[in-house]
């Protein structure tokens, strides 16, 4: 099983998901977060799952429509570390470098 790491900027990638959710008054904000957190939790068994995009680069889509979202991942086979290094809504436009 794969180690997952979450890189310092996902905590911030969450948060503004979070404030966005609380902004226009979503329900279930702290459950919709929780089901983020649990579906990177999938890379640790199947850390190929997630399409191709770019160098090194993996993209795991989560959920669909208003409750989608997309982690930006990099799977290191040697070590069998997967760190997700970038998460943003699907609606979002790209991701914050």
């Amino acid at each position: 099983m794969a180690t997952l790491l979450l890189a310092p900027g996902i905590g911030t990638d969450l948060q503004r998901i979070r404030d966005h959710l609380v902004t226009h008054e979503a329900t279930d904000v702290d459950v919709r977060v929780q089901e983020i957190i649990e579906a990177l939790r999938i890379l640790t068994r199947h850390p190929l799952i997630g399409r191709p995009s770019g160098l090194r680069q993996r993209e795991l889509v989560i959920g669909r429509g208003t409750r989608g979202y997309v982690a930006r991942y990099a799977y290191d086979m040697g070590d069998d570390l997967v760190v997700v290094t970038a998460l943003r809504a699907q609606r979002e436009a790209g991701f914050r470098v």
